[in-house]
Order: C-alpha cells, then sequence, then structure tokens
C-alpha cells in the first residue's frame, strides 16, 4: 500500500529521475519547524558556517547534526510521515535517520547554493536513500533546483567548499568537474513551494539554489535518511559530516545506536 501523500507515479519518477516534489508532506509541522530553526540559529551547533564573503549582501546561515538536542527536529523527525514517505520512494524495508541541516538565506542574499551533489561529501554506499528539502516559507526564485538524472551518472562530481570555492578532496582527477546545467541545457526541475512542501532527491542528485533577492526570509529544513543498502565507505579525507570517533569499517551498516531505525515496514 502505497503512503496516501505519494502516487505510484511519485515512486517510479524518483527512481528514474532521483527527484519528485511531494506537496504537503511538513504541512502540519511548518509552525514546530520554525521554532527549530530559530532555536538553533539562536545556539548554532559546532558545524554552524555562515556562507558570504565580505561585502556579499544578506545572510546565508547553515547548520546540520542538531535534531539530538533540538526538540522540534526531533519530534517532526520522529512523527511527521516523512520516513514512512521515505521508505516508499526508495523502496527500503527500514529507514535510517542521517542527520537534520537547516539553510537560511535571509533578504537581499543573492548568492546562490553551487551546484552539488551531497552523495561525495558523506561516507555513505548505496542506492537506498533520500533528502527532504521542505520550505519553511514561500518559494519561487530561491527554490531547490535539481538536475533529473544526475543521480546515475558514472562519475560523481567534484565536491568544493562552498566559501572559500577549494576542494575538499585531494584527489580531483577522481571526480568530474562541476557543470553549469544551465548553460548545458540538463533538465533542470524546480517548483514554486509552500511552505511543507517538500523535495525529495537522492543523495547522488545534482542540486543547488539561487540566491534570495526576495523581501522576505526563506527558511529550510532538510533531512538525510538511509535505506536497507546504505553502508560505511572510506573518503580520501575528512567527510561532511565528520562523525568523529564512530569506528565503522568500510561494508558494515551505519551504526543504529548512532543512526537511529525509525520506521520499519510491517
Amino acid at each position: 500500500m502505497v503512503h496516501p501523500l505519494l502516487t505510484q507515479d511519485d515512486i517510479e519518477t524518483y527512481q528514474r529521475d532521483g527527484v519528485v516534489m511531494i506537496k504537503g508532506l511538513f504541512a502540519d509541522h511548518v509552525d514546530t519547524l520554525r521554532r527549530g530553526v530559530e532555536r538553533n540559529m539562536a545556539n548554532p551547533g559546532e558545524y554552524a558556517a555562515e556562507n558570504l564573503k565580505p561585502g556579499e549582501g544578506g545572510r546565508f546561515f547553515d547548520d546540520y547534526c542538531n535534531w539530538q538536542r533540538i526538540p522540534e527536529f526531533e519530534e517532526v523527525i520522529r512523527n511527521s510521515a516523512a520516513a514512512a514517505v521515505a521508505a516508499d520512494l526508495m523502496g527500503s524495508t527500514r529507514v535510517q535517520v542521517f542527520h537534520d541541516h537547516v539553510l537560511v538565506k535571509e533578504p537581499g542574499t543573492s548568492k546562490p547554493t553551487p551546484w552539488h551533489q551531497d552523495g561525495p561529501y558523506y561516507f555513505v554506499d548505496g542506492i537506498q536513500n533520500i533528502s527532504f528539502w521542505s520550505p519553511l516559507d514561500p518559494v519561487t526564485e530561491a527554490s531547490l533546483r535539481c538536475v533529473a538524472g544526475s543521480h546515475r551518472w558514472e562519475k560523481q562530481v567534484l565536491p568544493t567548499r562552498w566559501l572559500s570555492e577549494t576542494n575538499f578532496y585531494p584527489n580531483p582527477e577522481d571526480y568530474m568537474p562541476v557543470p553549469d546545467p544551465d548553460a548545458e541545457g540538463m533538465d533542470i526541475r524546480e517548483w514554486a513551494m509552500e511552505p511543507g512542501d517538500a523535495v525529495a532527491f537522492n543523495y547522488g542528485t545534482l542540486h543547488g539554489a539561487r540566491g534570495n533577492t526576495t523581501d522576505r526570509r526563506r527558511r529550510a529544513f532538510s533531512l538525510r535518511l538511509l535505506g536497507d543498502d546504505a553502508r560505511y565507505v572510506e573518503r580520501p579525507g575528512r567527510t561532511s559530516p565528520p562523525f568523529p570517533g564512530h569506528d565503522m569499517q568500510p561494508g558494515q551498516p551505519l551504526r543504529d545506536d548512532w543512526f537511529p531505525v525509525i520506521y520499519r515496514r510491517r
């Protein structure tokens, strides 16, 4: 039985294109997530970052791995439909939490989110994975943009640091250069979205976002989840998030005391 928020076409689209938009996934939790974002920004975690250079207008804040210390995030992760929807989209019998991510672009922030794939930054291998990106404000021009089918590319895109624009790992030759999807005429999926809608995309899906030149905030909550085939993989450097001291070995499932199972198919 497919979850009521989904259709079979949504599942097929996700599997084929690596991205689909789910209307109202977090619609009943928008106020809770907004409170969590305000708590997060008032008390940033150890990975919080400001992503603008001197002289660039606005503010581009992001932070991740805070769900265990911000009760609003944990409430939504455990009680929303996200895990059940993720299981259907991934074709997985169980769902683990990987991490949460908050991204806030204040009005007048012209800087775009650079094109990137999440997978190369992570120590996770496997096809059954999913990110949900949900705006907590209405979005048009500052919405997420995803390149359909990019999760099936043979080579991963070079991971870079957003602020310094330097290579993340010491072996750039193992990756393809970051493309320009607009100039290259790629199939870019982008939606006008209401608070609580969610874009679901694979860790291998190339994505980015325009700057926020509107007069309203663009707060977004992102949730990264894992499916049955998720395994630990070594990377040639410190991953993001790093999760130091995890003691996992290549090929092992991710330890469920750190990455709890929040859904099992009945």
